[in-house]
């Protein structure tokens, strides 16, 4: 068990470092971000901060010695230089769920023989390759990067087999996967202990908006509810598979044909920030605690439901219509620029 007062180590500059850190300093901790842009929203609100390359091994061990343990904000966090982390603090989640996360056909690869069932997939290397994946799976599909893209980024749709001709392949490994018909989108969000113990937060309903998740609401719908176990399922056995200690999220694609899975996310994660007045125990405090040794708080609801919508671009303009709703709760993440398709913030509203 790692007491209050200890420092935690957070890579990532990003809003999910900052609220991690916000969640640490109210049971006790210091934290200390380690990022590469000199902007860090995350380390405003922490005791130090650390600028420096993913992939600077010397300055990744530096920062460790002065932390009783690290976590990671994000998955596109270069596996391979954590090494030099591990000799100096506690590292959660592992390492492993990096190098599995980060890449969507490990992704992938690594859920099916846990009983996921990924939407229909094939490896893209080439021009040729893609034209026999679209020619095998079928069209419309969406080509992707295997590594960094998120929100949207780094997609291509392919409606037609012809639209194949139009896309000038990037020089980066690449993964087509067919359309999946679904009725609703759903993530599963689990805490997992060093010991074993696992708890789940009510699995929200997702909706996205140019690839960006605009909404996410509990309770889900019924056809949602009704495929939550079977996900839960497959979440604990990807936990139990790498050992997992933090916070571990999974999205699926409820269909006709039960879940489908979409991606999971080693981390605290988007469609999870409405627990953090929806909710007994935050996402972040469980994560915490977790990672910390402390016992977990309880996961259950703290109202009949709640609805968390974010503020991207623009919207985060809107604070003081936003504010003159006593039944909001708003966060803002202190970014300094505007831009199209920026997650500038969120707000939450409890269903009583």
């Amino acid at each position: 068990m790692i007491p209050p007062g200890e420092t935690i180590g957070i890579l990532g500059g990003g809003q999910l470092g900052r609220m991690i850190a916000l969640a640490a300093a109210n049971l006790g901790y210091r934290c200390h971000v380690y990022a590469p842009e000199a902007d860090s929203i995350a380390a405003d609100v922490c005791a130090a901060f650390t600028q420096g390359s993913y992939d600077d091994e010397a300055a990744l061990a530096a920062f460790a010695a002065q932390c009783a343990v690290v976590t990671y904000e994000f998955e596109n966090v270069a596996a391979a230089p954590l090494a030099a982390i591990t000799g100096h603090a506690r590292l959660h989640p592992p390492a492993k769920a990096l190098e599995v996360a980060q890449d969507r056909v490990n992704e992938k690869t690594f859920v099916e023989p846990l009983g996921g069932r990924p939407a229909p997939w094939a490896q893209v290397d080439s021009v040729d390759d893609l034209k026999a994946a679209v020619a095998r799976i079928g069209a419309p599909g969406i080509l992707k990067t295997r590594r960094d893209g998120y929100d949207g980024k780094g997609q291509w749709r392919i409606m037609q087999p012809s639209d194949v001709d139009a896309i000038d392949l990037p020089d980066v490994p690449l993964i087509y996967e067919g359309f999946v018909t679904f009725a609703a989108e759903f993530s599963v969000i689990l805490v997992r202990t060093a010991a074993g113990e696992v708890r789940f937060w009510d699995s929200a309903e997702n909706v996205h908006k140019g690839g960006i998740l605009d909404r996410s609401s509990v309770p889900a719908s019924a056809v949602i509810l009704a495929q939550v176990d079977e996900a839960r399922t497959l979440a604990g056995r990807v936990a139990d598979a790498l050992d997992y200690v933090g916070v571990l999220t999974l999205e699926f694609f409820a269909t006709e044909n039960g879940p489908v899975f979409n991606e999971m996310a080693p981390r605290v994660h988007n469609s999870g920030h409405w627990s953090i007045e929806g909710a007994l125990t935050s996402q972040f405090e469980n994560h915490v605690r977790a990672i910390c040794g402390l016992p977990l708080g309880s996961t259950a609801l703290a109202a009949k439901g709640v609805v968390m919508d974010n503020l991207i671009g623009d919207d985060a303009h809107d604070w003081p219509a936003i504010l003159s709703d006593s039944a909001n709760h708003l966060h803002l993440y202190g970014k300094a620029a505007v831009r199209p398709g920026r997650k500038m913030g969120h707000v939450t509203r409890l269903v009583l």
